[in-house]
C-alpha cells in the first residue's frame, strides 16, 4: 500500500475515532477550542443600510463591516476548522471608533455594526454551527460623548489619559458594580459564550480578579480570556491568558529562515505547566501590533511559507490557537492601519489552516497531550505530544536546507513507524532510531502507527467500506426483485 493511501486511511480513521472524543470534551473544555478573532468593521460588509459616514479610503474611519457580514461568513470560518469566534468590542462608540475602544454606551450596539436584534441573530446562527461567540470587553477608554460624563454624581467615575481621552475609574466601587451589571446583562440578553478582557489600564489586576469572580458566580460556564499575561494568579476566576511573551519569541523565530527556534522550548514547557490550571492563548499577531505578514514583507520573503510554519506551531503547541482575521490570506497591516478583509484571494493558506484545524479537532494528543522536546538545533525543532497512548510528533524546519535528523526510538516508540499527515512523509524505526527528512521551509505532523503486520486503521476503514458496499448490493437486489414482481 503506497504512502498516500496509508495517509488517507489513517486520517479517515482518526476522523472516525476522534469524533466521539471531540464531541464529549468540546462542550466544557476550552483547551479544545481554536479561536478566530474578528475586527468587525474590517471584516465583511453584509448590510449597507448601516453604512453611516463610511469611508474605506480613510484608515481611521469606519469601513462598513458589520454583524450581518460576520454572519454571512460563518460557514467560511467553520469550514476552516475554527470552533470559536471572538469579536472586537461591539458597544456604541464615538466617531471613528471603529476599533471599539471609545465606548459611549455599554448597553447599546455600535450603529455601524447593526442592531441588538442583528447581533442576537449572529450569535444564534453561530450556535447552530457549533461555533462559540466571545466579545472583547474593554471598559478602559470611554468616548467623549459618554452620557455619564455629564452627570454630576458620576464625576469620580472618570479620570483621563495624557491625550485627554476619558478613562473609566476602575478603582471606584460604583464603576465596578456597573461593569459587572453590564457583563451579566450581555450574557443574559444575547447568550454569548465568553469575554476577551482588555486590560489596557495599568494596575487594574485587582479589579479584573473581582470582576471575573462576580461574572463567574452568576455565569459559571462563561469563558473569560485575559488579554494580559500578568493575570494568572491562583485566586483569579479568569480561565485563560494571552501569551504575549510567547508571541514575541514566535514572531522572532519564524520571521525569517535559519532563525533559531530553541528559545521556544522553555516557552512551550511553561505553557504546558500553565495549561493544567488555565488555557494559554497562543497567537502571532492582533490588532495592537504589526501583522506577522509585515515581518515577511520587511525581510523581502514570501509570507506563505512563514505563516505555514508559524501556524503549525500554534496548532500543535500546548495552548489554544488564536488566529487574527486575514491571517489565512497573509493580510498585511500594522497597529494603526487595519486592512479590509479580502475573500477573493489565493486559497493556499486557507487550505493549510483547514487541514491543521481538521487534525487538531480530531487528535486529542494535539490539545491535551503532554509536551516533550525531542530536538532543537538552529532553525529545526521536533517535539512530541502524547495523550492516553496516542503519540503525535511535530517537526518544523525553519531553515534554508533540507534537514536529515536522527531521534532515538525509545524517545518516541519502539518498533513503530511515523506517518506524516501534512506532507505524507513516513519514517520507520530501524536499528533503534527514527530518521526524519524534512524539506526546507516545511513542517510535518506525524502519528505513531503500527510498523508492519496487522494494520488496524486500514482494517477498520476497509471493514466499514465493505459493510457499506454489502448493504448497497442487498438494497439494490431487493429493489430489482420488487420491480420484477410488479
Amino acid at each position: 500500500m503506497n504512502k498516500g493511501m496509508f495517509t488517507f486511511i489513517l486520517t479517515m480513521f482518526l476522523l472516525l475515532s476522534g469524533t466521539a472524543v471531540a464531541a464529549e470534551n468540546k462542550e466544557d473544555n476550552w483547551e479544545n477550542e481554536s479561536i478566530y478573532y474578528i475586527m468587525i468593521d474590517r471584516f465583511n460588509n453584509g448590510d449597507t443600510t448601516n453604512d453611516f459616514t463610511v469611508d474605506s479610503s480613510d484608515p481611521t474611519a469606519y469601513h462598513g463591516g458589520d454583524f450581518k457580514g460576520v454572519e454571512l461568513q460563518l460557514d467560511y470560518i467553520k469550514k476552516m476548522g475554527f470552533t470559536t469566534i471572538a469579536l472586537s468590542p461591539i458597544f456604541a462608540n464615538q466617531e471613528k471608533g471603529y476599533q471599539g475602544y471609545w465606548v459611549n454606551n455599554f448597553k447599546k450596539t455600535e450603529e455601524h455594526f447593526g442592531t441588538l436584534k442583528q447581533f442576537k441573530s449572529l450569535v444564534k446562527e453561530a450556535h447552530k454551527r457549533d461555533l462559540k461567540v466571545m466579545i472583547e470587553f474593554a471598559p478602559n477608554t470611554a468616548g467623549t460623548d459618554h452620557p455619564f460624563l455629564k452627570e454630576a454624581d458620576k464625576k469620580d467615575w472618570f479620570t483621563s489619559n495624557q491625550s485627554g481621552q476619558p478613562l473609566l475609574n476602575l478603582g471606584n466601587s460604583d464603576v465596578q458594580d456597573y461593569l459587572v451589571e453590564v457583563g451579566d446583562w450581555w450574557i443574559a440578553e444575547t447568550d454569548i459564550d465568553g469575554y476577551v478582557l482588555d486590560q489596557s489600564q495599568p494596575n487594574t489586576t485587582e479589579f479584573w480578579n473581582n470582576f471575573s469572580k462576580e461574572i463567574k458566580q452568576s455565569n459559571p460556564s462563561v469563558f473569560l480570556l485575559s488579554d494580559n499575561t500578568a493575570l494568572d494568579g491562583e485566586e483569579t476566576e479568569i480561565d485563560g491568558i494571552a501569551d504575549y511573551q510567547g508571541n514575541q519569541v514566535l514572531r522572532k523565530g519564524f520571521a525569517k529562515p535559519d532563525a533559531p527556534l530553541a528559545d521556544m522550548i522553555p516557552i512551550l514547557e511553561k505553557n504546558q505547566q500553565i495549561s493544567s490550571q488555565k488555557v494559554v492563548a497562543n497567537f502571532m499577531d492582533n490588532l495592537r501590533m504589526n501583522r506577522f505578514t509585515h515581518e515577511a514583507v520587511v525581510n523581502n520573503l514570501h509570507p506563505g511559507s512563514r505563516w505555514k510554519l508559524a501556524l503549525t506551531c500554534l496548532y500543535t503547541a500546548p495552548g489554544v490557537p488564536v488566529v487574527y482575521y486575514g491571517s489565512e490570506i497573509a493580510l498585511e497591516g500594522n497597529a494603526s492601519d487595519h486592512k479590509q478583509m479580502d475573500f477573493r484571494t489565493d486559497q493556499d493558506l486557507v487550505d493549510y489552516i483547514t487541514k491543521l484545524g481538521e487534525l487538531r479537532n480530531k487528535i486529542p494528543a494535539l490539545t491535551k497531550g503532554t509536551f516533550e522536546p525531542l530536538y532543537a538545533e538552529g532553525g529545526m525543532i521536533v517535539y512530541k505530544r502524547e495523550y492516553e497512548g496516542e503519540i503525535a510528533v511535530i517537526a518544523i524546519n525553519n531553515t534554508s536546507k533540507t534537514q536529515n535528523i536522527t531521534i532515538e526510538a525509545d524517545k518516541i516508540a519502539e518498533d513503530m513507524q511515523l506517518q506524516g499527515l501534512l506532507m505524507d512523509d513516513q519514517a520507520k524505526a530501524k536499528d533503534g532510531k527514527y530518521k526524519l527528512i524534512v524539506d526546507r521551509d516545511e513542517a510535518e505532523i506525524y502519528m505513531v502507527t503500527e510498523k508492519s503486520g496487522l494494520n488496524i486503521p486500514y482494517i477498520v476503514v476497509m471493514g466499514i467500506v465493505y459493510l457499506l458496499f454489502t448493504v448497497f448490493i442487498i438494497m439494490l437486489l431487493k429493489r430489482r426483485k420488487r420491480k420484477a414482481t410488479e
